[in-house]
């Protein structure tokens, strides 16, 4: 059984723990698996979050849903990379469908309030915040002449050109574009506005041609530096990657606008701090180098 459990690991780390680092010890690992486990942290250390529960029936989602009314989102307790998550979920169609592929995931699921703003990956250790991402979902920008089609192949060879890849990924003009178009009522052909922002896929994440960009340290306020602390202190971790939607943004003091904390990430994706498509990558090498490795660590075993 143990040989087995080995494989299984190796397995794990090597299909999806590609670029995750993995300082922390098991203890705290197992501290942050799940949504509901961050939840509670940040319910008791008093961080703000979305109002929401966890469910194994569907009706408990759709009793929350007539409770708190939309937008929502539903995700697996259990995932990374936003695998399984859709938002904003703004009817009960809409909720039924995500419920069902979300436990595709996972049995278990959250369904929760959605926020409307700017979503980050603050990268911190004890020594401080280290790397700060926002990350978008994919689009293309109009000029008023070019068809989305052809924006995204712009895209893509610019992506070619900053050796983004394979850390990033090619946005796709496959059927899962066409259709999120579709609900926008536009097609591959339509022809954007000048400047005019055209959202691909709802998912914020790397994997359907989703981008980051890197936000200067310097410009965040010493409070929100505060707050990133003491979630860290929270689950006595050396190294976290935090989520958190910020209405205004995280240059604005936190405590003067609408955020919600997401989840935290033991084993955060280090390597796309390495691959931004705006802005300069920060080296964190330096940074890395002072994380002091828990001898418990027991790094193949999650």
């Amino acid at each position: 059984m143990k040989l087995l459990k080995q494989v299984i690991y190796k397995w794990i780390s090597s299909k999806f723990m590609d670029g995750c680092s993995n300082y922390n010890s098991l203890e705290v690992r197992r501290g942050c698996r799940s949504k509901k486990q961050a939840r509670d942290k940040f319910a008791a250390g008093n961080i703000p979050h979305a109002q929401g529960t966890i469910f194994f029936n569907p009706f408990t989602a759709v009793k929350f849903a007539k409770t708190h009314g939309f937008p929502l989102v539903i995700k697996p307790n259990v995932s990374g990379f936003s695998r399984g998550s859709h938002f904003p979920i703004r009817n009960y169609k809409e909720l039924w469908r995500a419920i069902f592929l979300a436990k595709l995931w996972w049995p278990t699921t959250v369904v929760e309030q959605y926020l409307q703003g700017k979503n980050y990956r603050v990268v911190i250790t004890k020594a401080g915040v280290i790397s700060v991402l926002q990350r978008y979902p994919a689009f293309v920008k109009g000029d008023g002449i070019n068809t989305i089609s052809a924006l995204i192949n712009t895209e893509n060879a610019i992506r070619e050109k900053m050796g983004l890849y394979p850390c990033n990924n090619p946005i796709s003009q496959g059927q899962q574009t066409i259709t999120y178009l579709a609900k926008q009522g536009l097609t591959l052909a339509s022809i954007p506005d000048n400047e005019q922002q055209v959202e691909l896929f709802y998912r914020i994440s790397l994997a359907p041609g989703g981008v980051v960009e890197t936000i200067q340290r310097d410009l965040i306020p010493a409070y929100n530096n505060e707050l990133f602390a003491k979630v860290l202190a929270l689950f006595d971790a050396e190294i976290l990657g935090i989520d958190v939607i910020m209405q205004q943004g995280i240059e604005h003091d936190a405590r003067e606008q609408k955020l919600i904390f997401l989840e935290v990430n033991s084993r955060p994706y280090l390597k796309m701090h390495n691959y931004p498509r705006y802005g300069q990558a920060d080296d964190i090498s330096e940074h890395l180098g002072l994380i002091t490795v828990a001898s418990n660590q027991q790094a193949d075993i999650f």
